[in-house]
């Protein structure tokens, strides 16, 4: 069975990096509650670091936690030796072990608050990562609606331009229509006024078309009442 004295020294030297850790896993509780400060030397949770945070977190917490059981495990042996009876311990050693028997329970209280705030420390802080990546998607969805609408509205201009360029260049075939249709009826202007005789025969053509048909009508005029008076008699 160890001795009282090896027992008392392996209890303070476990107690002094319990004291240590703890307070190092309890630094990492108040950095979290001030992620904005530029003097940190933990992960900063603007920046991303909170699955990093509590990933050294649980490395903290299982260190703590194996030390906290280390130390209890030194002052149960101690408690056997206040028990034993067949050689006593002093007075001196009894306080000794009260002494450290109370700080056990100090310390077990302590890393039990501190355990909950660094916790709920880490969920404040994925919280606000959680929000700020919502944050960030409802942006990028905002922006890629907006680059969306810009693109239909740039595709509605190029179809405005293509048509306004249809309708300049309808109006140019028809300006040019125009042009040779003008030219035309100048050549033939010009050629009738080059040949003068065309007008007159061409009214001489007109003038016997009408009196071969008045020859006609009345030819077929007599026709008609000869056999009416022959149908009639």
């Amino acid at each position: 069975m160890a001795t009282y004295e090896s027992l008392h020294r392996q209890c303070r030297t476990l107690e002094s990096l319990f004291d240590t850790k703890l307070t190092s896993y309890a630094r990492l509780a108040s950095t979290l509650s001030r992620p904005s400060d530029p003097s940190n030397e933990h992960v900063d949770v603007e920046a991303g670091g909170a699955a990093g945070a509590r990933w050294r977190g649980m490395e903290a917490e299982v260190e703590v936690e194996e030390l906290l059981e280390k130390l209890g495990e030194t002052n149960a042996a101690l408690d056997k030796v206040a028990a034993d009876t067949e050689n006593p311990p002093s007075q001196s050693m009894m306080r000794a072990i009260q002494r450290h028997r109370d700080v056990y329970v100090d310390y077990t209280r302590e890393f039990r608050r501190t355990k909950t705030n660094v916790q709920s420390a880490l969920d404040q802080a994925n919280l606000l990562t959680g929000v700020r990546n919502d944050i960030d998607a409802y942006k990028s969805s905002a922006a890629d609606s907006l680059l969306a609408e810009r693109g239909r509205i740039d595709s509605s201009h190029r179809m405005v331009d293509e048509t306004l360029e249809q309708a300049y260049e309808t109006r140019s075939e028809f300006a040019r229509q125009r042009s040779s249709l003008g030219n035309i009826q100048t050549r033939m202007v010009g050629v009738l006024n080059t040949v003068p005789g065309i007008n007159n025969i061409l009214s001489m053509i007109s003038k016997r078309r009408r009196r071969d048909s008045f020859l006609i009508g009345g030819l077929i005029g007599v026709c008609i009442f000869i056999i009416l008076m022959y149908l009639f008699r």
